[in-house]
């Protein structure tokens, strides 16, 4: 495939493609009609032939090249399942699309301090597992750092200290940076207000700019309540203290906490621990 696309990159050869895809033709007359030199155009020819997308064979004085159609197709199927896999409904290219329209949206309404205070989002999840289970899920690092963050993304340093006046460190990475060479990807700081075991917890988390000071201070409030055999988490956030540069992390809170409640719900679905224990005050998690 490779030997392929390399014969194909060359503008003259994809012309030579072009003519013998219409009939087989002799060196002489694809250099007349492709407007080159002979020379040029046999060389150009032995390429496509090594890659395999022409075939050759002589007739007299004259060398008569013909395509082989079956390269091309196989290579029209693998770009149309790359394609596919691209434009998969519901794929990572449509979150692409989705975060660029709603950063287009909040970049045009951020034009000065405090543009975007007072904006809220809510969040509904039920969640399979009770309400003890849920919280250790929310409070410990060790549990909270397999959630908390969107699927593009993992946690890196994780602070987080369940106790009224607590603080919090969120840092984050690509998740397929796996040895930490790239740039960290994002890092809040926030402090806890509230944590009422297994039925609410509360705390305000702050995204840093680059330049180290503070995009926004978001409020959020997270409850429980028992479901049957499971639980159902309301979650509610509240911006204030915005920032003409916050845009970018206001645009994308929708999407990233919603696919961060997603991993949540698959993480408890897959925990069968008992869980005896009403809280936890873990501190630290670093990966």
């Amino acid at each position: 495939m490779d030997a392929l696309l390399t014969a194909l990159a060359d503008p003259a050869r994809r012309r030579l493609v072009t003519l013998l895809a219409e009939r087989p033709r002799s060196v002489g007359v694809l250099a007349q009609l492709a407007e080159a030199r002979q020379p040029q155009t046999t060389k150009h020819l032995q390429t496509l032939e090594r890659a395999g997308i022409v075939i050759s064979q002589r007739s007299g004085r004259r060398r008569i090249y013909a395509l082989r159609p079956g390269p091309l197709r196989d290579l029209a199927a693998e770009l149309g399942r790359l394609a596919d896999t691209a434009d998969r409904a519901g794929g990572p290219r449509t979150t692409y699309d989705r975060y660029g329209l709603s950063l287009r949206a909040e970049r045009l309404a951020a034009q000065g301090p405090g543009w975007a205070d007072g904006r809220s989002f809510r969040f509904l999840q039920p969640l399979v597992r009770r309400p003890e289970l849920v919280w250790r899920h929310l409070t410990e690092p060790s549990l909270l750092a397999r959630w908390w963050t969107p699927d593009d993304l993992r946690v890196s340093e994780l602070v987080f200290e369940a106790r009224s006046g607590g603080r919090i460190v969120h840092e984050y990475r690509e998740a397929e940076d796996a040895d930490g060479s790239a740039p960290i990807a994002g890092r809040a700081e926030g402090v806890v207000d509230d944590v009422r075991p297994g039925e609410r917890l509360a705390y305000r988390l702050s995204p840093l700019l680059p330049g180290g000071g503070l995009a926004f201070t978001a409020h959020v409030d997270l409850g429980l309540r028992p479901a049957g055999t499971g639980t159902d988490l309301d979650v509610r956030w509240r911006i204030t203290d915005s920032t003409v540069d916050s845009a970018d992390f206001v645009a994308g809170i929708e999407i990233g906490f919603g696919q961060s409640l997603g991993k949540l719900a698959a993480a408890l679905a897959a925990d069968t621990h008992d869980t005896g224990s009403t809280g936890s005050t873990g501190t630290r998690s670093t990966k």
